[in-house]
């Protein structure tokens, strides 16, 4: 049966594009682009900017959730946008700070109760059909930022919220002195069971000797930004973990995607763990206050595209490059982040690398938003 949105596209568009997989389709079909962006700006003139008393106020508050503002720069107002649904099981409001842009959930998860997220269930959701192109994933982005994670003879690697180690095993075939840490325990024993010379454990960085003590040439992000509850303080952390010349690689859903701004509530970003939407516009704020040198980006065409398991007609393959590249970066967000300027000096040579404000690693973080 053909779904509304499909038809609507049909009598739009004709079956021409019908190939073209759907989430690249926003960004190859004429005039769609500027369509998504007029509807985005519509949403924000007419969304209401109000108060975080006034928002809060009759709002129910599950016994693991909290009340936010920004947490990238402290405006408590809130700006409410989107009611994510999935399929009823679970809901929640996103919201869009008025000051500087970035979207969040609100209520959000209480970063002490963030644990029960992932207590039971979630190791069989990262090892099905979820998993079945992961390390396709990975391995695209890591030729994206080549020669950064080519070769790992002699560079330790932590991979934060390791999942089913399959990262790790990727990481461990390319010779990295590789850890991860995760807070299902379930994966935890699955990723150790599938891996040779690395190792997983269950709970954060500090806890665990063997990564407390920090020297990482690389910390990894595997769609986990979008889960922190308390991202300073986590990329405070990571910064610290960092060895000099090191780098952090995130991978994230897009808060700037075309698809977002098309689908509104029904965008594949907003999944049920999720918290925390960023963007190229958002991102580097999370890095500048945090302690991080510099940033660069790798622009994200889709999966099959990059694999060539989708195979386009080539006037819609350059259409599709040139959208994504003058536009959001594509849905996923890719981006390399860089401690210092060593760091940049080694690795950001392919890559056009934006310097951020000079901030010292050690320096205190003021609170923002709770």
């Amino acid at each position: 049966m053909v779904s509304a949105r499909r038809l609507l596209g049909r009598l739009a568009y004709g079956t021409r594009y019908d190939r073209v997989p759907w989430g690249q389709r926003v960004y190859v079909r004429p005039g769609e682009r500027l369509i998504r962006e007029a509807q985005w700006r519509w949403r924000l003139r007419k969304a209401p900017v109000m108060p975080l008393e006034d928002y809060q106020f009759d709002l129910p508050l599950q016994e693991i959730e909290e009340f936010l503002g920004c947490m990238m720069c402290g405006d408590e107002r809130q700006q409410p946008l989107f009611q994510p649904t999935g399929g009823g099981k679970w809901r929640y409001r996103v919201v869009r700070c008025p000051s500087c842009g970035f979207l969040y959930r609100n209520p959000n998860v209480r970063p002490e109760r963030l644990g029960d997220l992932y207590a039971t269930g979630y190791s069989k959701f990262l090892t099905g059909k979820y998993a079945a192109n992961r390390q396709r994933r990975y391995n695209l982005t890591m030729q994206a930022f080549s020669p950064i994670l080519d070769a790992g003879e002699g560079r330790r690697l932590l991979d934060f919220g390791c999942g089913a180690g399959l990262f790790l095993e990727l990481a461990e075939q390319r010779g990295f002195d590789a850890y991860g840490v995760d807070l299902s325990p379930d994966s935890v024993s699955q990723a150790n069971a599938r891996l040779t010379k690395a190792r997983a454990f269950f709970g954060a960085p500090e806890d665990v000797p063997e990564i407390a003590g920090g020297g990482f040439d690389v910390i990894t992000l595997w769609s986990v930004l979008a889960h922190l509850p308390r991202p300073l303080d986590d990329f405070a952390r990571f910064r610290e973990l960092l060895a000099p010349g090191g780098v952090l690689l995130i991978l994230t859903v897009n808060a700037r995607s075309l698809l977002l701004k098309a689908y509104g509530s029904a965008w594949s970003g907003f999944t049920k763990n999720h918290l925390m939407f960023y963007s190229s516009d958002t991102l580097p704020t999370l890095l500048r206050r945090t302690g991080f040198a510099g940033v660069g980006y790798a622009p994200h065409y889709g999966d099959t595209i990059e694999a060539g398991t989708s195979r386009l007609p080539d006037p819609l393959r350059e259409r599709l490059r040139r959208t994504v590249e003058a536009t959001d970066g594509g849905n996923m967000m890719r981006a390399m982040a860089f401690a210092d300027d060593a760091a940049i000096s080694r690795w950001g040579g392919a890559l056009k690398v934006d310097r951020l404000r000079d901030t010292p690693a050690s320096a205190p973080l003021e609170s923002a938003g709770h």
